[in-house]
């Protein structure tokens, strides 16, 4: 018996109701793969913004100061080590921190002042192109700044506004003086964006009395897909006598949610496709009792059982793999389409956040080939499974009581 060619028949002959649950599992198929896509993309947009945003993939500093930000501790001889950065394959910049009061008019809030070097720094994050209004730092501006965006929003400034900083230098000293914003930066990160005040790392040294040493050495894999694992190994090589943390350390929430990804897709996807099963149970059962004379008919000509549960089988296989052409025409063109242009989310969810990382508002898919197959695999399973029963009972029916079934 042609399983195949009879199983196709049998579909067409029952195209109404061969059709409505065709065209379900293709809908749940195509919701998934934008699901997965979705997903993916806004995982990669936290990585993103944790990493190229801010962080850069790994960070050096003195032992504990990770944990008590002191200004006196500073790694000695940044430069030498940035070069033995550079030379094992990485791009490294120095960073200086400290904290300070920025006012402007009658209004003043707390700032983390960050001292860069711009040319280095673009090498390990992009941050440089996140600014939303004014310009990045640059030597033509030395007295120049750029605000995090709910500082600025505090402080009410804008590019052009001048800005006073006061500290403490380390010299015990008052540390004050007037700098210019030249630049606004977009949503970041909560840290960012509530104190970020980034100026030159030059300026920084003259005002808090710093003329040598970093507090943070940032640095960037040139291969993102390398193992960051034996990155960090090999950085911490280098950096020996200092503490090297790599950021899936620095931001566990992060990489935490990112290791959950999948389980987390997979789970919705189960759900999903369960409602799917009851909808292919419940028609293939219907078929089965429409054609238990059918059924009986051919078990008397010498149908084995077995032929019998291929042939419901076949029937299912030919509708999920109709369901699934179609969900990887419409799904795949959609999950591009919103790789390319995006969701916009700026009126509903401007400010939101995953652990202190600020999401983009405008929210685009990342079509990979995890995220197009997944769905279609648990659709072929999840069909398959979801027809046993009916298969099953198909091939139970006996041919003398089949004749007289009402």
């Amino acid at each position: 018996m042609k399983i195949i060619p009879l199983a196709s028949r049998n579909v067409v002959r029952n195209w109404r109701r061969s059709l409505v649950t065709t065209l379900a599992m293709a809908f749940a198929g195509v919701i998934m793969m934008l699901f997965a896509a979705l997903i993916e993309g806004m995982l990669l947009a936290s990585e993103r913004n944790a990493v190229a945003m801010n962080l850069g993939d790994l960070q050096i500093h003195v032992t504990g100061y990770r944990d008590d930000q002191d200004l006196y501790k500073l790694i000695t001889d940044p430069q030498s080590l940035v070069t033995q950065i550079q030379q094992a394959g990485f791009t490294a910049s120095q960073r200086l921190y400290g904290f300070g009061l920025a006012a402007s008019g009658s209004t003043s809030a707390g700032a983390q002042m960050r001292g860069i070097y711009p040319e280095s720094e673009a090498t390990v994050t992009q941050i440089h192109q996140h600014v939303s209004q004014g310009q990045w730092l640059n030597t033509q501006y030395p007295t120049g700044v750029v605000l995090g965006k709910k500082l600025a929003r505090t402080l009410g400034v804008v590019p052009g506004d001048e800005v006073i900083i006061v500290s403490q230098a380390s010299d015990g000293a008052v540390a004050d003086a007037l700098y210019q914003v030249i630049g606004v930066l977009k949503a970041v990160g909560d840290e960012v964006d509530r104190a970020g005040f980034f100026m030159l790392a030059d300026t920084f040294r003259e005002l808090m009395v710093i003329p040598s040493g970093a507090h943070e050495i940032a640095i960037m894999r040139q291969d993102r897909s390398a193992d960051l694992a034996l990155a960090t190994e090999t950085i911490k090589q280098l950096a020996v006598g200092y503490e090297t943390r790599n950021w899936r350390q620095l931001q566990p929430v992060i990489a935490r949610i990112l290791d959950l990804a999948d389980s987390q897709t997979i789970f919705m996807i189960i759900i999903t496709y369960v409602a799917v099963a009851m909808v292919i149970l419940n028609a293939m059962l219907m078929s089965v009792f429409e054609r238990i004379h059918e059924f009986g008919v051919m078990k008397a000509i010498g149908v084995t059982p077995w032929q019998i549960t291929q042939l419901v089988f076949a029937e299912t296989l030919v509708q999920v793999t109709v369901a699934a052409l179609l969900a990887l025409i419409i799904g795949g063109w959609s999950s591009y389409y919103f790789q390319q242009h995006g969701i916009d989310l700026t009126h509903l969810a401007s400010a939101a956040s995953i652990g202190g990382i600020a999401l983009d508002p405008i929210w685009y898919a990342h079509t990979t080939f995890k995220s197009v197959m997944m769905p279609i695999g648990f659709l072929f399973i999840i069909a398959l499974l979801s027809v046993i029963y009916p298969a099953i009972k198909a091939a139970l029916i006996q041919p003398v009581k089949a004749i007289y079934y009402r």
